[in-house]
């Protein structure tokens, strides 16, 4: 990775999964900081609990027992009090942040899967699928853990270190200096190994995304891989995609793993130094030779003079003290992680929506007194309400005016594309793949926006028209079909849901998918799980098929509507399309030119620009490129 891209933590993006949380949880997460606050001051008492405990074992050796006894009678009910508060201030915390952690994950999951449906379709094409689920499981398990363990252990850690902090000082300032050279030295290696270490598991958190994309992607592929035998290319691939995992996990648990014991071992010798000095300055009376200021070290600065209890107090103190620090540092490589994670997630969050900028919408409408009125029941008659006119029926005419687009700017895709589509009338397009006629559907249904010209429907810009409601109007069949788990009648359903069973019937009918699905085991009750797959290929597009049908929209547009399906269920399929095209305009995109042959207008499109127009019968009279297409000529690769 070039140096100039080196991971950093996102302190931003860790500020905005805080503020989520606490726009979120304000209350719970009040009652978390106080309880931590609770819990990390009982934390220090086992500090100031040993300075006491070794002043009153001294006393008892000096003045007797029995005063020591009440004394440590005194001392002890207290403590215990003080363990019991700090023991239900930690299961009070645990309880709350238990219901903050998931509903923090079930807001944020929720946020996610809503601008997802926000989001153009442009993101998805850009956008590797098994990468976009990787959000959902493993960024969204970082931010798990980071709001489950690693904040609270943050904040409990950092408020222990800075009340021991407040107690060495309390107890003496010369030894409070030894500490402070301890601090330096894990300040230092915290800063190399660990900054080392958090580089790395940001990197891991990628290389994890990358492999479980290329994996989804290979699952779904995999009878392709079969049938082209490239099982041994595809193995080399994943050991390379898995070998830059392995190496940004390696590097990030060996950094990871060696970061605890070096701590542990500086602690280890602060407490040996601490000890050495604590000795020192109690044998000499608690001077510090040749020191200028040595009136203000020779007594604690507060409590007076070093004594043995003070010395072993601090001694519990540092150990202590190191071990919140090591804590503290060993946290560093969660929150790197979380970052990583996070900066995936909030990256997601802050995609733009699809720009909408409508102001036409679809209304359902009837005739009454030869005029147009608008209508709250469902009619199955559509207008378009436009500002400042009124309602415009909805008849379907389609047309495009010089018409550029380009999916990458300076990159033109269409050129000058001009055609139009009157009511009821069927528009084809027939040329070689990656022509543009499928670039040409996606601009009507608006899932790209066009860089010069217009495009009309029912004389309105389409520019102007709602997406949903310009969407509602269009039936699309895809040549890819997803079927959803559920019943047969529930994925009809899909193209409608207010639809009745009676109309899914109907449109099974129309689309010939009923006499298949009634030899199914439970007919339209059985259920279709994994995409459909106890389904064939043409059965699956029979039901997408049947989709449109019950939407019963004006427009149609089939791109590629046949292509799964055997020359004889394309014959039944052809009769019920026929059907379904009647009154209707439809634009079809087909490799079969046995399905173009009764269109209104074929289109022939060559690198984006329209190079034959006409009827069939016209296009062979011209003995150009659909002629040569229709006779074997040409192939449309």
């Amino acid at each position: 990775m070039d140096k100039k891209q080196k991971p950093k933590i996102d302190l931003k993006a860790l500020g905005r999964v805080i503020g989520i949380l606490t726009k979120t949880f304000p209350v719970q997460l009040t009652l978390v900081v106080i309880c931590i606050i609770v819990s990390a001051l009982v934390g220090v008492v086992p500090a100031v609990f040993t300075e006491r405990l070794a002043t009153i074992i001294l006393d008892g050796l000096q003045t007797g027992w029995d005063a020591a006894f009440e004394a440590l009678i005194r001392l002890l009910i207290p403590v215990i009090g003080l363990y019991l508060l700090g023991l239900l201030a930690s299961t009070l915390q645990a309880q709350i942040m238990a219901r903050v952690t998931q509903g923090f994950l079930h807001t944020l999951r929720t946020r996610m899967f809503d601008r997802m449906q926000e989001l153009p379709v442009s993101y998805f094409d850009t956008h590797d699928h098994g990468d976009i689920m990787s959000y959902y499981t493993n960024d969204v398990d970082t931010l798990r853990q980071l709001v489950s363990q690693t904040l609270p252990h943050l904040l409990s850690s950092g408020l222990v270190v800075f009340f021991l902090l407040c107690a060495m000082i309390y107890f003496s300032i010369p030894l409070m200096l030894v500490v402070l050279v301890g601090v330096f030295a894990m300040a230092q290696v915290t800063r190399t190994v660990g900054g080392k270490s958090a580089k790395y598991f940001m990197r891991q958190q990628k290389s994890l995304a990358k492999t479980e994309g290329f994996v989804e992607e290979l699952i779904h592929g995999q009878k392709v891989v079969k049938v082209f035998c490239h099982e041994k290319q595809t193995q080399e691939d994943f050991d390379r995609v898995n070998g830059e995992l392995f190496t940004d996990m390696e590097k990030a648990n060996r950094f990871g793993n060696i970061f605890g014991p070096i701590l542990m071992n500086i602690g280890n010798i602060l407490y040996v130094l601490m000890a050495f000095a604590g000795g020192l300055l109690i044998t000499t009376g608690g001077k510090i030779p040749n020191l200028s200021l040595q009136n203000l070290f020779t007594t604690g600065a507060i409590a007076g003079a070093l004594t043995i209890p003070v010395v072993t107090s601090y001694l519990n103190m540092v150990k202590q003290f190191t071990s919140n620090i090591n804590q503290v540092s060993q946290q560093i490589n969660s929150v790197a992680m979380a970052m990583a994670g996070a900066g995936r997630v909030l990256d997601l969050l802050e995609q733009a929506p699809e720009a909408d900028e409508g102001d036409v919408t679809l209304v359902n409408c009837r005739e009454k007194n030869g005029s147009l009125q608008e209508c709250s029941e469902r009619t199955g008659h559509w207008a378009w309400k436009v500002p400042g006119t009124g309602l415009v029926p909805l008849r379907g005419d389609v047309r495009f005016h010089n018409v550029d687009f380009s999916y990458v700017p300076g990159k033109p895709v269409l050129h000058d594309i001009s055609l139009y589509a009157k009511p009821g009338q069927k528009l084809a397009f027939v040329g070689a793949t990656g022509a543009g006629k499928t670039t040409i559907t996606n601009l009507i249904n608006r899932f790209y926006d066009i860089s010069e010209g217009t495009i009309t429907y029912d004389g309105i810009d389409i520019s102007r028209i709602r997406k949903a409601d310009l969407r509602h109007s269009l039936g699309v069949v895809l040549q890819e079909v997803n079927l959803f788990t559920g019943t047969v009648m529930d994925n009809i359903r899909y193209g409608r849901l207010d639809a009745t069973d009676e109309e899914c019937i109907r449109a099974a009918k129309l689309a010939n998918a009923h006499d298949f699905i009634t030899r199914l085991p439970d007919g339209y009750d059985t259920m279709l799980t994994g995409n459909g797959a106890n389904l064939s290929q043409g059965q699956r597009q029979l039901i997408s098929i049947a989709q449109a049908a019950v939407a019963d929209p004006p427009v149609m547009i089939l791109d590629e509507a046949t292509s799964s399906i055997d020359t004889r269920t394309e014959f039944l399929v052809q009769q019920g399309m026929d059907a379904l095209m009647e009154n209707r305009t439809v634009f079809v995109i087909a490799h079969r030119l046995s399905t173009v042959r009764n269109s209104n207008a074929i289109m022939v499109l060559d690198h984006g620009r329209i190079i034959e127009r006409g009827d069939h019968e016209e296009l062979l009279a011209q003995k150009g490129v659909y002629y040569g297409l229709c006779t074997g000529a040409f192939e449309m690769e």
